[in-house]
């Protein structure tokens, strides 16, 4: 039985085989049995590599611990609002910071990072996944909408279909358009800026096919 611990690009803690390309947490979200209680425990929100310095985990879900979540790739933990984490991410880390001075002066450290994009990507009454307007066409590549309740990520002159396996269909690009976007606008500048992190920033599926 797969474990709930696949992450959307909504934010949401789904039960899927695959493992995705990412590792993060946002700390304890299960009980002692190892069922989700909670969407998030704090504000320190991060992506991780699988692997770092040969550390071996042990099993998943241990009472206590952190829930260790995955993601199909770097976009997919962005838009869900996780950041670089400053161990095993060190060097994408501290071009975060470089980017984040001059986005948020004054806004130092990574406890002030992560209560800026916890604003961004939580609503505070409902506690619901955040989203922003914006106009397509302004978009970086990596940064995801929402259309027609589903989560699409922007590539090129494309929008292409996300699933936990990867990516399966494709639509045109409308310049122009409105849109709801879904990964926090603190992240999307640091897309645009040109994000080349350690981590795959894309499943390879987004490279195959092209829209009609």
């Amino acid at each position: 039985m797969p474990l709930q611990n696949r992450v959307t690009p909504l934010g949401e803690l789904v039960a899927e085989p695959g493992r995705g390309l990412v590792y993060g947490n946002r700390g304890c979200l299960h009980d002692e049995t190892g069922r989700i209680r909670r969407r998030y425990n704090g504000k320190r929100w991060i992506a991780c590599r699988l692997q770092f310095r040969g550390w071996q985990r042990g099993s998943l879900l241990r009472p206590g611990r952190f829930t260790e979540l995955f993601f199909l790739d770097e976009a997919t933990a962005l838009a869900a609002g996780h950041r670089p984490c400053a161990l095993c991410r060190r060097e994408d880390y501290n071009r975060l910071v470089a980017i984040w001075g001059e986005l948020h002066s004054g806004q130092v450290g990574a406890d002030a990072i992560d209560a800026q994009l916890h604003a961004e990507r939580v609503e505070p009454a409902s506690r619901v996944q955040r989203h922003h307007d914006a106009r397509l066409d302004e978009l970086p590549d990596g940064a995801f909408v929402l259309r027609d309740g589903a989560p699409f990520l922007v590539l090129g002159d494309e929008l292409l279909t996300w699933t936990a396996a990867g990516y399966v269909g494709r639509r045109r690009r409308t310049a122009g358009e409105h849109v709801r976007l879904i990964t926090p606008p603190s992240l999307v500048a640091m897309l645009r800026a040109g994000w080349d992190p350690l981590v795959p920033l894309l499943h390879p599926s987004a490279g195959s096919g092209s829209s009609p």
